[in-house]
Order: structure tokens, then sequence, then C-alpha cells
């Protein structure tokens, strides 16, 4: 029987590497085109996987020519929502400007209102009697007896209501822990904010104090307009003297823990009105 011819792919082939000198044999390896053609396919193939995998999950992408950058995927979205915006408010200014038109050119669409029903509920109107009723007459002299010494509306004095008009910049936002009291001798508020957040002024002044005491540390203190001086204790740092003119919200120190009477990062906060102290919740918010 003749021997089955092999294949050129099945070809068996011997790759063998020679001593330079003395070609010795150093290294031998048999091989078929088949497997050579395999090998070679799958290392490409992982190559070709493994590079498209780089780039699409990493940031090389961006140095791919025409692909654009994360800047500039974001300014299209911005841009693309400032269309949408624009497109909304030139619909609005259209319909603005047409209703201007018809008003002006006395040309008011039916669907807008009859005019006819306004006319007859204007005339209707006139005739309506207010005549007053007995019961409506007791419930006025009721109501006028019960707030004839009623001086609640004036919050008691001009000097609260003073406050009550002042807009006063919030010294720090955080998180009140121990609230004003009179009973328990805490005429303050402690506000606790992460250490070195800055401290404000709440209005314009001049800093009158700006000192360190052993019980509450580094303290600064404000003189602003209609008596009133607001506060500040237990800062770790003071970036204001004494004497200098200081703008609402403006940064004058930053939060610390200074002072023998603390427990951690907070700001005592103190506002004095005429000589007394005032509850600083009343006119700020601190969140």
């Amino acid at each position: 029987m003749k021997k089955e011819k092999k294949s050129k792919l099945n070809r068996e082939l011997r790759l063998a590497i020679l001593h330079e000198h003395t070609y010795e044999q150093v290294f031998s390896l048999k091989l078929t085109p088949l497997t050579v053609f395999t090998v070679v396919g799958s290392i490409g193939i992982i190559l070709v996987a493994g590079v498209t995998m780089l780039i699409a999950f990493t940031g090389l992408r961006e140095y791919i020519p025409g692909y654009p950058t994360g800047e500039e995927r974001r300014m299209i979205i911005r841009n693309q929502q400032r269309a949408d915006s624009l497109l909304a408010e030139m619909e609005v200014r259209d319909k603005m400007l047409t209703y201007i038109r018809s008003v002006l050119s006395d040309d008011i669409p039916d669907w807008a209102f009859n005019r006819d029903t306004i006319r007859s509920k204007a005339t209707d109107a006139q005739a309506i009697s207010f005549e007053r009723s007995e019961a409506d007459s007791l419930f006025r002299l009721e109501i006028e007896r019960n707030e004839q010494f009623n001086v609640a509306g004036d919050y008691g004095t001009g000097e609260h209501r003073l406050l009550e008009m002042t807009y006063f910049f919030p010294p720090l936002r955080g998180i009140v822990t121990n609230t004003f009291g009179y009973d328990s001798r805490h005429y303050a508020i402690d506000i606790v904010a992460a250490e070195g957040a800055h401290v404000c002024t709440i209005l314009d002044g001049t800093v009158i104090l700006a000192c360190w005491t052993a019980e509450t540390g580094y303290l600064l203190a404000v003189q602003h307009d209609n008596q009133l001086v607001s506060i500040y204790k237990h800062c770790g740092q003071l970036l204001k003297n004494v004497g200098q003119h200081v703008t609402v919200g403006e940064v004058v120190a930053t939060v610390g823990n200074s002072g023998e009477l603390t427990t951690g990062p907070h700001l005592h906060f103190e506002m004095w009105h005429n000589g007394a102290p005032v509850n600083p919740e009343n006119y700020i918010s601190f969140e």
C-alpha cells in the first residue's frame, strides 16, 4: 500500500538553533505549519482583544485622533442643556410677544377670555350690597376688644424689631450642639464644624477684642452698629487685630479647639444687644 501523502499543513518541520562556531545543536523544536499558523493567529487575536479593551476601558481612548476628551464631552452635554433651555425660553418669549401684540391690536382671541361674560360680571358686582349684619358687628367688637392691649405685633420693643429686620450673615455653617439658655447660663450657641473651617462676621464692624484666655482659648469680638456685639470663642487662629474694620461675611478666624472649656473643634458664638445677651438662633440660620 502506498503511504498516504501528508497535507502541506501537517508536514513535520524542525526548527533548530546551532552554535555559531561548532555547529552543535543547542535547541530544536518539532512543529508543523498548522501549529505555527494556530499559535500566531491566537497571539494576534489576544493582542487585538487586549488593545481594544485597553483603549475602550481606560483613558487612552482620549489620545485617539477624533475622539473627544472628557472635558469636551462635558462641554457637549452642557451646551446641549443650554440649547434646550434657550429653546424653551424662546418659546415662552414668542408666546409673550404674541399676547402683547394681541393686546395692543385689540385682537384678543376668544379662548383667552370672554369679554361679554366679564362685562356682565362687572355689572353684577356693582349691584352687590355690603350691608353690615348684627353678627358681623358683634364679631368686630370682640376682635377690637381683644386686640386693644395686644403689643405682641410690635415684638415687645423696637430693639427686637430692629434685629428682626436686619439680615445677619451666618458666622459658620454646621450643627448646633448646645443651644442658648438663661437657665443654664449659657448665653451663646455652640456650632460643631471641621477644624480649620472659616469663621465670618455677621455684619460690618470693628474688632474690639482679639486675645487668648485660658478658658475660652483664642477669642475675637466685633462691635457693630446699633449697640450690637458679636463674640467668637475657642478659635483655632485669629486673622484680625484690634481696631481693624471688617465687612459682613469677611473671614476673621478659623474653627479650633483652644481653651480649657472645650471638648472638640467648635465655635462658641455670642450676640449681645445693648448689654444683654440674645439668642442667635432667633435671627440666623446655621444649617
